[in-house]
């Protein structure tokens, strides 16, 4: 059973629609649900952030929308920084329809938001006097706060994009672009010296600039990637193995299979077992090598 975090631990008064945590850096932080809703962004570092039982690789630029029935846990984390920004609707007073202001969510929804280089300057702006007011809880500092949380929700709204929908990246600069290709490059291969000729883009200094944000090179942020993706569709999906390592950008199903064991310490076929003991059919007897 997963902890719950209620709201008398995190809101410092029972009348604050929202507040700040500042996680720096994030600590591993085993399954839990809350008592309120949150956006988590990502600043720096990275890590495996499973969501509804999902994984999804996490570093600098990655936003989730939390609902308070969701369940969520970090692992694997290496200097991973973000911001819980923590907020329960009932207490909000300006009457706005945060319907059409976040996100939609449900299982045709993106799991996992993007925020541009540009969007990700201006947010923290805002979360920064966000985080200053939402600590008081006078009527002016509680609308101001409401109103800034607007104004962050705008931002992420205009200068985001869903993670595996990177075709929807709206105006980016060059971290934008190479995140946004690797996203679409899962199950195909990817190339990044092409790549930056393509987009007249320094790879020497893209190589630098990647690195120092997300503390992963190009090529272990891309394997990871695969993995995660190979995680979900084997938990998920009846698929042969070898239909999985296709889909995750390995041409070898015994090549995936070791890289796999390697990583998880199980078996493609042990890990699907894990999870899901009982699976009928022909794929449930993993023919392809694992």
């Amino acid at each position: 059973m997963s902890l719950i975090l209620s709201r008398e631990d995190y809101f410092p008064a029972p009348n604050l629609p929202v507040t700040v945590a500042e996680r720096m850096p994030q600590p591993s932080f085993p399954a839990h649900r809350h008592e309120f809703s949150e956006i988590v962004i990502v600043w720096r570092g990275n890590g495996l952030h499973i969501l509804n039982d999902r994984p999804w690789l996490i570093t600098c630029g990655d936003v989730f929308y939390i609902r308070d029935q969701d369940c969520h846990s970090y692992d694997s984390v290496n200097d991973l920084v973000l911001d819980n920004i923590l907020y329960c609707r009932d207490r909000f007073g300006l009457g706005l329809d945060w319907a059409q202001l976040l996100p939609p969510q449900g299982e045709d929804a993106p799991g996992c938001w993007r925020l541009t280089t540009r969007g990700m300057a201006l947010a923290r702006g805002v979360i920064s006097q966000l985080e200053r007011e939402s600590h008081k809880s006078d009527p002016l500092s509680i609308q101001l706060s409401e109103a800034l949380f607007l104004q962050l929700a705008l931002i992420l709204r205009r200068h985001g994009y869903a993670a595996d929908r990177p075709w929807a990246l709206p105006e980016g600069e060059q971290l934008d672009l190479l995140m946004s290709a690797l996203q679409g490059a899962v199950a195909r291969p990817f190339d990044l010296a092409t790549f930056c000729q393509q987009n007249a883009l320094n790879e020497r200094a893209l190589k630098q600039l990647f690195r120092q944000q997300t503390g992963m090179t190009v090529g272990h942020y891309l394997r990871q990637l695969q993995l995660c993706q190979a995680k979900h569709l084997l938990r998920t999906q009846d698929c042969l193995i070898g239909e999985v390592a296709a889909r995750c950008g390995f041409d070898d199903s015994n090549y995936f299979s070791v890289v796999f064991t390697r990583e998880t310490g199980l078996t493609p076929s042990a890990w699907r077992q894990r999870f899901v003991p009982q699976r009928s059919g022909s794929a449930a007897q993993d023919r392809a090598p694992s």
